[in-house]
């Protein structure tokens, strides 16, 4: 009995003590819920010891309230989401790049530049990546670009394997974010890299026209295509529908002592068009073929053979083509205003005038292979002619400094070069572009060139280097910093400055929003 009452003593003393606590309690002002609901939501400031980011200050979870976990701001998200991506963001438009190899790879590339200590730093990404043809690809065309950013690029591929591809390419980067302000979720990545796949870029079709390797292609506008064949045709299809309209065929050279009634079989003999060039009022076209010491001019309002102009030993001896050279043309290109065209052989250029007469030659100091030439702009009265050589340099050459009259085709060395050893660049050049970054508030050129070994390198050059006499050995311009490696033997690129993005229709998805504020977490996170 005695021990019964001792335990009810102390159960009702335990009793009181509690109920003293819980009084004592309720009494105190809540100021941690009156500081919750009078924080505001946009200061993002520290609540309940959190740092506004669901997470103490020493990495443990809160199982805080909804109201706690939304404190941060969007404005503070944003302010890290910049910080992260520092190096990707810059004034500079996003260039695309597409490169065609003999791993019969089609690789889109782009990149992004940025200033980092007043030298440009160039951030690649992989559009896309894939097997485009059966062989080799041997040429890339782009038609020209759209005026509305909701429009896509025209890419047409053609390969060894006798076939033409034709994608439509967005003409615009994918924007960071939605409509609807979300964040747009980048997609994951094994490699280095980042990747920008874009849903709008697509395969529209497949022409097969062509009987052999198809060696150039060109977009005199959008709605037409050109495709020239080792088979000697050059085909006229229409992008709407991918259907052949017209076809221009060449006539097939003559061996040299080979009689016209021979029944040698007619493959020994070396056929096809090397390349072409239209003519930028679209009703003259030239071209160049292989086995053929001569140029041929085409109507290409009737589609009939306008003409026929031979070699002669004067222009071949200017260009070094000597006895045992095939003597061809291998490229060919008009200037803007179409008052002269340039005939790329295999160590040499010679500038053509509006009458088909040679006005220059154009040969490297060093001797050595020309693979590709292009004309460009540097102001309203003078154009330059670059050459991309076997020893990684484009060359730069002014057919204006040829004398009007002169019995002998004079031979004028380059004015500038970009590239070579001092600028890290020791393998061939295949392909360049050349982009005119004028008209996005830049006054300059950015060079893209695409090598042998598979690498793609930007230099970029400013117009005020070319105006003015240049010193030295005439290096001119700025090697952007990081190569992107393609990993496969590229034989041809293509560029061209992409338009602002527009706004994603329609927003998100559920998964890919929430995929989105995921990844905005983890910015922000990495940014604290």
């Amino acid at each position: 009995m005695a021990k019964r009452k001792r335990d009810e003593a102390h159960r009702s003393e335990a009793t009181t003590k509690a109920s003293k606590k819980t009084a004592k309690i309720s009494a105190q002002p809540d100021t941690a819920s009156r500081s919750i609901k009078t924080t505001p939501r946009h200061a993002g400031a520290v609540v309940n010891g959190s740092n506004g980011l669901g997470k103490r200050p020493n990495g443990t979870s809160l199982q805080a309230s909804k109201t706690t976990s939304t404190s941060e701001s969007p404005a503070r998200s944003e302010i890290l989401r910049t910080q992260k991506h520092a190096d990707v963001k810059s004034d500079f438009p996003t260039i695309q790049i597409i490169t065609g190899s003999y791993e019969r790879v089609l690789h889109g590339i782009s990149a992004n530049i940025s200033l980092e200590d007043d030298s440009p730093k160039a951030t690649f990404a992989d559009s896309f990546l894939f097997n485009a043809h059966a062989s080799a690809v041997r040429c890339l065309a782009l038609s020209p670009m759209p005026e509305d950013s909701s429009q896509g690029i025209y890419l047409a591929t053609g390969g060894s394997d006798e076939r033409v591809n034709v994608y439509s390419l967005s003409a615009s980067p994918m924007p960071e974010a939605d409509s609807k302000g979300r964040k747009v979720p980048s997609m994951p990545s094994l490699g280095p890299n980042k990747v920008n796949e874009n849903p709008m870029n697509r395969e529209l079709g497949t022409l097969v026209q062509h009987s052999s390797s198809v060696t150039a292609l060109h977009f005199p506008s959008r709605s037409k295509l050109l495709s020239a064949s080792e088979d000697n045709t050059i085909a006229v299809t229409r992008v709407r529908d991918l259907e052949v309209v017209s076809t221009v065929k060449a006539p097939r050279p003559k061996v040299a002592g080979q009689a016209s009634g021979d029944s040698t079989d007619v493959g020994i003999t070396p056929a096809g068009v090397n390349d072409f060039a239209v003519h930028p009022s679209m009703k003259l076209m030239v071209s160049v073929g292989r086995g053929e010491k001569s140029m041929r001019l085409w109507n290409l309002v009737t589609g009939k053979k306008a003409g026929v102009l031979n070699f002669d030993r004067a222009i071949l001896q200017a260009v070094k083509e000597g006895k045992y050279s095939h003597g061809e043309g291998r490229k060919i290109k008009w200037n803007r205003d179409g008052t002269e065209f340039a005939i790329a052989f295999e160590r040499g250029v010679v500038v053509f005038g509006q009458d088909s007469k040679p006005k220059c030659a154009l040969v490297p100091q060093r001797l050595t292979k020309v693979h590709q030439i292009d004309y460009f702009t540097v102001d309203q009265e003078k154009q330059l002619l670059a050459v991309s050589t076997e020893d990684g340099k484009v060359l730069f050459f002014d057919p204006t400094q040829a004398p009007e009259s002169q019995a002998d085709i004079p031979v004028l060395s380059p004015v500038a070069y970009m590239g070579g050893e001092k600028q890290s660049i020791r393998n061939r050049i295949k392909d360049f572009q050349i982009l005119d970054l004028a008209k996005h508030g830049f006054p300059g050129y950015l060079l893209v060139v695409g090598c042998s070994n598979g690498d793609v390198r930007l230099l970029m050059l400013n117009k005020s280097e070319l105006l003015k006499p240049i010193a030295g050995d005439g290096l001119v311009g700025t090697a952007v910093k990081d190569v992107y490696g393609t990993g496969s033997r590229i034989t041809c690129l293509v560029a061209f400055v992409m338009l602002p993005p527009h706004d994603i229709e329609g927003g998100l998805s559920e998964a890919e929003s929430a995929l989105g504020s995921e990844v905005d977490s983890e910015d922000s996170s990495e940014g604290e």
